[in-house]
């Protein structure tokens, strides 16, 4: 819903009156303080504590809002200010139907109710031309031309789409197709190393710029964007900086978990962040971890990644791995037999990466060495990249490193033991299980004592409820989960 006229969101009533009454907390108080919380992360505290601080909600009846203000002039000066931000604030939280309504209510004590109701005309103009932005906005954007830093190859008509990767794939075409104005902004797209997530990153870039050049899209990575940033304050052009990104319709960020522990960087991106999405511009993050498992990442961010879709790219099964290892062979202008196809698939489970990296050689074995090309030589250049790539993670070796971890036997670990030190070792079995492979819940039982699907959900909820409530647990999750996931990289 665009609205153009201040009257269309905001109405000042035009009797005021003042209610002494105790009052309840009520929907009104939740929006309004939903509205808040979003309007202090955008303006200074100080201007945050003089405009907006005074004024509470009164009521909220037929999607209208009523706020109390102390003064006509604090209307006034909020139309003129930041109408943008408020607007956008209040169809956020309440809907595209949501107006507001300001009540003027003068506090005397020492006059009646009726002498103390007074009349103000509505509004009768429309914000000026020039506040049409956000605080943080840009007023001067820079125009020159800049490099996108897309890689060219990376495409949606090269990107294998499956089961593993389904729901980014659908959101990704979806904010190609309407960037900044669907319900995906931010889209965070997560999952482990190499299975595509640069790639699905960067065809929305490559389709965007392909149907709008006129949009100003960048593609950066957190490592770039921090050593940008440390360079515009040594250089004294941290306004430059802050100006450029700010610019921007379309920002692409890969690798958002580099930001861990630097907190100016962080501060100045959350800022960043606020102003583009107030804007809707859209913004397109990923991660190799979910961000439950993002480690010294300040929680405002955390919080804003989930206003959007958070969307995970799991490991491939065979089938698309068969797939992929068969599209990529082909680009690289290699036809290869099934049982060959097969046998990569099957052997090369862990990254995508790994599979073109294992094409790339056998290509130059047949093309440079003049190799024949066959299973035999497949399975010695498979050797060589499993001996850098650890061989998929199992249940056993799970058990293993738990058992180890906790000095109780695998036998006692899938007992029925209910005893505290034995259960915990159990569930944290299972839930690391859940979490580093593929296998279905009726599979990951047939392993702890042929347990059904609800007693692993139930064992994987509890180590969620620990990792929330308890250090020690979470600090031995942590400690297990670095440890195993060595085997997968």
């Amino acid at each position: 819903m665009k609205n153009n006229n201040l009257k269309d969101l905001v109405k000042t009533n035009t009797e005021f009156s003042l209610d002494n009454s105790s009052k309840m907390i009520t929907s009104a108080d939740i929006y309004w303080q939903k509205c808040l919380d979003i309007i202090k992360d955008n303006i200074t505290s100080q201007v945050f504590n003089t405009w907006f601080k005074p004024i509470s909600a009164i009521k909220y009846e037929n999607h209208v809002l009523t706020v109390k203000v102390p003064s006509q002039f604090f209307c006034e000066w909020i139309e003129e200010h930041y109408y943008p931000l408020l607007q956008k604030t209040i169809l956020k939280i309440m809907g595209d139907t949501a107006k507001l309504e300001y009540q003027v209510v003068i506090d005397d004590n020492h006059e009646s109710l009726q002498q103390r109701t007074m009349k103000l005309p509505a509004f009768r103009n429309p914000p000026p031309s020039n506040q049409n932005q956000l605080p943080f906005a840009v007023s001067n954007p820079v125009v020159q031309d800049f490099p996108s830093y897309l890689n060219n190859r990376y495409t949606f008509n090269n990107f294998i789409n499956g089961d593993s990767n389904q729901l980014a794939y659908s959101a990704a075409m979806a904010v190609a197709d309407n960037p900044g104005k669907t319900r995906y902004n931010p889209l965070f797209i997560y999952g482990g190393s190499g299975l595509g997530k640069t790639h699905l990153a960067q065809a929305i870039g490559n389709y965007i710029i392909n149907k709008n050049k006129n949009l100003r899209l960048l593609y950066t990575t957190s490592e770039r964007f921090t050593v940008e940033y440390i360079n515009a304050i040594q250089n004294n052009k941290a306004n430059d900086f802050i100006a450029f990104y700010r610019s921007i319709d379309v920002l692409i960020i890969d690798d958002i978990q580099f930001f861990a522990g630097k907190e100016k960087t962080m501060d100045n991106f959350f800022h960043t962040f606020n102003s583009l999405h107030q804007e809707s511009k859209q913004i397109i993050l990923t991660s190799d971890r979910s961000l439950k498992d993002l480690k010294d990442i300040d929680d405002r961010l955390i919080s804003r990644f989930q206003w959007g879709l958070v969307a995970d790219i799991q490991m491939p099964d065979l089938e698309m791995r068969m797939a992929i290892t068969q599209k990529k062979s082909a680009d690289e202008g290699l036809t290869l037999p099934y049982e060959i196809i097969e046998y990569i698939a099957k052997n090369v489970s862990t990254s995508i990466r790994v599979i073109e990296g294992t094409l790339i050689k056998l290509l130059a074995s047949t093309t440079l060495d003049n190799r024949e090309l066959n299973l035999n030589l497949v399975k010695e250049i498979i050797h060589g990249t499993t001996s850098i790539e650890a061989k998929p993670l199992t249940i056993d070796e799970i058990k293993r490193n738990v058992s180890v971890y906790y000095n109780i036997s695998n036998e006692i670990i899938e007992s029925k033991s209910r005893k505290h030190e034995i259960a915990l070792a159990r569930q944290m079995a299972i839930y690391l299980t859940k979490q580093l492979t593929t296998l279905s819940l009726k599979t990951i039982g047939s392993y702890f004592g042929n347990r059904d699907h609800t007693t692993i959900l139930h064992s994987c909820q509890t180590i969620e409820n620990y990792l929330v409530t308890d250090k020690n647990v979470k600090k031995d999750f942590e400690t297990l989960f670095e440890k195993l996931k060595t085997y997968q990289s």
